[in-house]
Order: structure tokens, then C-alpha cells, then sequence
């Protein structure tokens, strides 16, 4: 909250795309927390509705616009259809998938194929269709949601990694180019965080319990990530806390990448 005692995104608008669980639902909720009208967006309409509940539960404001990510002109229809309608202040590029883990050899090209046009090409339609209405009005916060493996190698994931890399150099581009506009774009680079995408990791081991135990023993906080801790970063970023803040890719790893 701001030293005024206001929220940072108080009369603002934020559209967050994969917003029905895990990191996209956490910071729907911290930023309709302080002060913005969130748009909830995802494919999952049942969660996308719940997170659009557990915000108007607190008094706060939210909607929920069923959308695929992977379709531009859906992306544009509702990017539009906000901003003419409330305006559009924060975009939250969060929607993205993993898969089994598989070797480059291994991994299906339907599979490849999939990730790279959820990952890469949602936040690409995002961002298309949200810089014109940003640079048109001179300001404008996007934040894209990559990932540590983005910054390095994780073996049998060369899909996800290849998708989290390109996100967060596409986002220093977005950076250069709008900056001049008064728009701003940063992404978040978390590491291993405490989400159904998590979850499905560890049961796809043979000792699921023994597979946490491993991972969390190889950060140095010796705990995995919540995704509360990667919305108090994206908030930051598209705050004007962050007003110099530009092109960066913020990592939240508990200290793994140092190790």
C-alpha cells in the first residue's frame, strides 16, 4: 500500500490472462486488493468465476471474460472491449502450460507446438493487442510471466525452456520499443513454485514426497516459492514504484540460480 494509505492500483484497471489459479489468481487478487478493477481471464471459465468470487467476497472489484490466449482476434476483442469500456492500465501476460518431462527427442512436435503457441504466442497477442491503446494514452504497465528456465537450462523441459527464454527477451523488445510512449514492460522469472503445474511434476515421480523433499534441499531458502511471493513481485512491477523500471526480468528463485 502507499504511504497515502490508498492502493497503488486504486481507479486503475488489470486485465490478467490465466488468471483461474495459481499465480494469475494470486495477483488478481493482490491487485483488486489494492485498488484496481481486475479483468479475470482464462480458458477455465468455473475458475476464472471463483477468483472473480474470492475478490468480490472482500469488497473489492473484479471480472471474469472467458479467453483463449492463443487466439489473436479473441485477445483483441477483449482487450478492446475492456479499454473502451474502463480503460486499461495494467496488462498481466500469466496464462502458460508445461508437460511431461521428456527428452528434445522425446518431445512430441504436437507437444512442442502446443507450449510454444501458449506461451510464446499468448503473450505475443496480449501485448499486440494492448501497446497501441498503452502508447495511444502514454502509459501503461505490461508484466510477462516467464520463468527461471527462461535464464537457464532445465533438462527435459527444452519446450517450456525455449518458450521462457523467448518470452523474456520478447519482453525486453516491448521495453525499447514502447518506452518512448511512457509504457513500461518487465517480466518475473520464478522458480519452482507451489502451483497445480507444481503438483503435477511431483506426481509424475515415483516418490512424489521424496521428488519435494530434493527440490526444495537444492534452494537455498530450503522451501519452494508461493505464488502469493510472485504476485508481490508482478504488483511492484506494474506499479509506479517500478516508474524507472524497464526491460528487466526479476528472478524469484530462493536463491537456486546462485547455487
Amino acid at each position: 500500500m502507499s504511504s497515502t494509505g490508498r492502493g497503488r492500483f486504486e481507479d486503475e484497471v488489470a486485465l490478467v490472462t490465466g488468471a483461474a489459479a495459481g499465480i494469475g489468481r494470486a495477483t488478481a487478487e493482490r491487485l483488486a486488493a489494492e485498488g484496481a478493477h481486475v479483468v479475470v481471464t482464462d480458458v477455465d471459465s468455473e475458475g476464472g468465476e471463483e477468483t472473480v468470487e474470492l475478490i468480490e467476497e472482500k469488497g473489492e472489484n473484479g471480472e471474469f471474460r472467458e479467453l483463449d490466449v492463443t487466439n489473436a482476434e479473441a485477445v483483441e476483442g477483449v482487450v478492446e472491449t475492456v479499454a473502451d469500456e474502463r480503460g486499461l492500465d495494467v496488462l498481466v501476460n500469466n496464462a502458460g502450460i508445461g508437460y511431461e518431462a521428456r527428452s528434445v527427442e522425446e518431445t512430441e512436435l504436437s507437444t512442442r507446438d502446443r507450449v510454444i503457441d501458449v506461451n510464446c504466442n499468448g503473450v505475443w497477442n496480449g501485448c499486440r493487442a494492448a501497446l497501441p491503446i498503452m502508447k495511444s494514452q502514454e502509459s501503461g504497465a505490461v508484466v510477462n510471466v516467464a520463468s527461471l528456465g527462461g535464464m537457464i537450462g532445465l533438462p527435459k523441459q527444452a519446450a517450456y525452456t525455449l518458450t521462457k527464454g523467448a518470452v523474456l527477451n520478447f519482453t525486453r523488445t516491448v521495453a525499447a520499443e514502447c518506452g518512448p510512449y511512457g509504457v513500461r514492460a518487465n517480466a518475473v522469472c520464478p522458480g519452482f513454485i507451489e502451483t497445480s503445474l507444481g503438483e503435477a511434476f511431483f506426481s509424475q515421480q515415483e516418490d512424489p514426497e521424496k521428488a519435494r523433499r530434493r527440490m526444495e534441499a537444492q534452494y537455498p531458502l530450503k522451501r519452494l516459492g508461493k505464488p502469493e511471493e510472485v504476485a508481490d513481485a508482478i504488483a511492484y512491477l506494474a506499479s509506479d514504484e517500478a516508474s524507472y523500471v524497464t526491460g528487466h526480468g526479476l528472478v524469484l528463485d530462493g536463491g537456486y540460480s546462485m547455487s
